[in-house]
């Protein structure tokens, strides 16, 4: 366990016994997932000749491996990492192997395809949270999981602009299933180094209290609500942005590079916003910060649609990222807040859950929206509907929570009792 320091930073989070070699192993296999969508993408279309057959193919892929993420990750809560992310891991890198050799064998029936596409999907290994989960029990004092949290955020946006990259330079000289084989052997060698890490085996607590055998409440599963709700909208925000600012190159008549600029700037504004919001001792609880972030996202997103150019539309999509985020890091810490320590791969799965889902529904809208209404009303719907997240209902529990962690005298029973919100004593109320 970590020391709290007075003033925790970055550094310190990376000073942590173990948290530099596990966060590495995590991160290697995590660029597999940057890697594989496009890898694969690109494989299945060279063997099939078809696009609509990869899209079908992708859309299962990305449908069992979304949607049965809780699953799995309760399967590492009940089990730990070693026992079932391991074996997770090795299967999925097989299966992906096998979709590889599928690819590369001229004639493969499309049906064949899909079907190891769904089943590769269906063991997709959840990294990232049971990376948070990790954090969660090597750093009990909130304000250094903040800083933890923050620093997992930022990363994970990194690898999924470096993955597409690593993609291409390899299709440069190699087929297209050879991106396969190396998500594959990334997932296989990272998952491998993270499970046999010694911090895989740090018991799950938050600030000392013991696990909790029992098993989730109604009260946590309604603490879920606002990090879920809030996702899937910074979820529709994020895939909507993409759409909408290659429609808005189209009406200009500019070309795909500037697209590209555009969304980079978002990514900017992101890992920036991200890096911003783990520095900071917040003066106020996560569940108060929230809604604010999910606010700002939205009517940034809005704003964007009154851009006269360019140069306006960088600025404010660069404005945008800036809350994507720290909304996705407080989510995490809302919901790590809002279960027992024995269900925070469950919490975080859900959350990632919730902005994929969204993602897929928002660019799904999106398409019908852009095609039927003037840009910058496309644009303001939303964004509106990014900041009706905010909306949702929070209750004052965590507030009461916050509040009373900063008393002074209090027993080292009630600190340790389990509670829907339950930050440490400090000014940090408490990502993804």
């Amino acid at each position: 366990m970590s020391t709290p320091s007075a003033r925790p930073s970055y550094a310190a989070v990376l000073r942590v016994p173990h948290a530099r070699r596990t966060f590495a192993a995590a991160l290697v296999g995590r660029l597999s997932y940057g890697t594989v969508n496009l890898a694969l993408m690109l494989s299945v279309t060279r063997a099939t000749g078809s696009y609509a057959v990869a899209g079908t193919v992708m859309a299962l892929f990305g449908a069992t491996s979304v949607f049965l993420s809780p699953y799995r990750a309760g399967l590492v809560d009940r089990h730990g990492p070693r026992r079932a992310l391991l074996p997770m891991a090795l299967l999925y890198a097989v299966l992906l192997c096998a979709l590889a050799a599928a690819c590369g064998r001229p004639g493969t029936p499309a049906a064949v395809l899909a079907g190891a596409a769904a089943l590769t999907g269906a063991c997709t290994p959840p990294l990232g949270p049971t990376m948070r989960a990790v954090w969660a029990g090597l750093l009990p004092d909130r304000r250094m999981l903040q800083r933890a949290y923050s620093l997992d955020g930022v990363a994970e946006e990194l690898l999924f602009v470096s993955g597409p990259l690593l993609v291409g330079v390899v299709v440069g000289f190699a087929p297209p299933v050879a991106g396969v084989l190396l998500s594959a052997l990334l997932v296989a060698a990272g998952t491998l180094a993270f499970a046999t890490s010694p911090a895989a085996g740090v018991p799950r607590t938050a600030g000392g209290a013991r696990e909790d055998s029992g098993r989730a409440g109604a009260g946590q599963g309604r603490g879920l609500l606002q990090p879920v709700v809030v996702c899937a909208g910074v979820g529709i925000a994020v895939s909507a942005v993409d759409l909408l600012v290659v429609a808005f190159a189209g009406e200009r008549g500019l070309g795909g590079g500037t697209v590209a600029w555009v969304l980079a700037a978002l990514s900017v504004g992101s890992a920036a916003g991200g890096l911003l919001n783990g520095a900071v001792t917040w003066s106020r609880p996560t569940r108060a910060r929230l809604p604010f972030l999910a606010a700002g996202l939205g009517l940034c997103l809005a704003a964007a649609g009154l851009a006269p150019g360019v140069g306006a539309l960088v600025a404010a999509v660069t404005c945008a990222g800036l809350f994507v985020a720290p909304a996705l890091t407080t989510a995490y810490l809302v919901a790590d807040e809002s279960v027992a320590p024995k269900f925070r791969n469950r919490a975080g799965a859900w959350v990632n859950t919730a902005v994929n889902a969204g993602s897929s529904a928002g660019a799904a809208v999106v398409g019908l929206l852009v095609e039927r209404l003037p840009l910058p009303v496309c644009f303001a719907v939303s964004g509106a509907v990014a900041a009706a997240t905010a909306l949702v209902p929070w209750g004052r529990s965590g507030e009461r929570a916050w509040s009373l962690s900063r008393r002074p005298g209090r027993s080292r029973r009630s600190r340790s009792r389990p509670s829907v919100s339950r930050p440490s004593p400090g000014r940090a109320g408490d990502r993804p």
